[in-house]
Parts: C-alpha cells; structure tokens; sequence
C-alpha cells in the first residue's frame, strides 16, 4: 500500500532540488582585504576568480550529488510501507551522514582546489579563498536532508513500534 508522501518526504525533495541548484552557482570566490589585491582580482576573467562546484575536489561536488540522489529516491518510493520497513529512512539518514560528513571536509579544504604552488602564490599576495553562494546552498541542503532524515528515522520507529501488553491487570500464579 502506498501513502501520500509526508512533509518529511517532501523535504527530502525540496533539499534535492536545493543541492542540484546549488551546483550551478559560483563554489568558492577568492578576495582580499588589500584595495590593490582586489583590484588586480577584479581585472581577471570571473572564471579565475568566481570557481564553480566542478573545479572544487571530491568533496565539494559528492554531497550535493547525493543528496539529491537520496532525496529523489526517498521522495519517489518513501511512502511505500514495503520500503519503508525494509530500511529507506536508515539509508537517507546513512546518506545524510556521508554527505555532512564530506561537506565538512569539503569546508575545511577548500584551497585543496588549487595545486600548492598556486595555494602559495595565494597566500603570499594575501588572497583568501572564500564560500561562494552555492557553497552555503549546498550546506544548508545537507543539513536539512539530515534533518530530515533523523526525523523520518524516529517518524518509523514511532509507526512500528509494539505495545507492551499491561502486565498490572495480569493474574498471578
């Protein structure tokens, strides 16, 4: 039997949608704070300056990817109680994990895009590598996805959970 999907199931949608979306727009921008860096990042062409997802590392394009993998399946069969009692809200919450999981990595080496010596030639003229708007898109998809998710995990053990037989009005031997 297949149910209306839930709120939770079209979250998960909605946060798929975010993360494809969030994979078009600019990944990582670098700037300065020095008036005469910033004018000679100004003179480049934007793709030197303004990166998208694709040029980033392994990190950066994966969990969008899977959100929005995990997102559309969860949306297409989440409401069907085969699937769900046969462990869909253990894999999206799984996937939401690996995809925090990689985001965050995805955070702390965004310079990793740039080969050392560039990584050097950066830092040395005082240019910095910062997030981009897809970048924040991207993490608020996976936050909600694994919101979502954690929420959909408790949502079945709610709904399947037995009931303890009232052991108080029971008869003594």
């Amino acid at each position: 039997m297949t149910a209306r999907p839930s709120w939770r199931e079209v979250g998960g949608l909605a946060a798929a949608v975010l993360a494809v979306v969030s994979l078009f727009l600019p990944w990582t921008v670098l700037s300065s704070d020095d008036p005469a860096v910033r004018s000679a990042l100004a003179e480049l062409p934007a793709d030197d300056v303004t990166r998208s997802v694709w040029r980033a590392t392994f990190f950066g394009w994966f969990p969008p990817l899977l959100v929005a993998a995990v997102g559309v399946t969860v949306a297409a069969i989440g409401r069907n109680n085969a699937a769900r009692t046969g462990g869909l809200p253990q894999l999206w919450l799984i996937g939401a994990g690996l995809a925090l999981l990689f985001t965050v990595l995805g955070w702390l080496f965004a310079d990793w895009q740039f080969g050392s010596e560039e990584r050097a030639v950066l830092e040395a003229g005082g240019v910095t590598v910062d997030a981009g708007v897809g970048r924040y898109l991207g993490g608020i998809a996976v936050v909600a996805t694994a919101v979502l998710a954690a929420l959909d995990t408790r949502a079945l053990h709610t709904e399947t959970r037995r009931r303890r037989p009232d052991r108080r009005n029971r008869p003594t031997r």
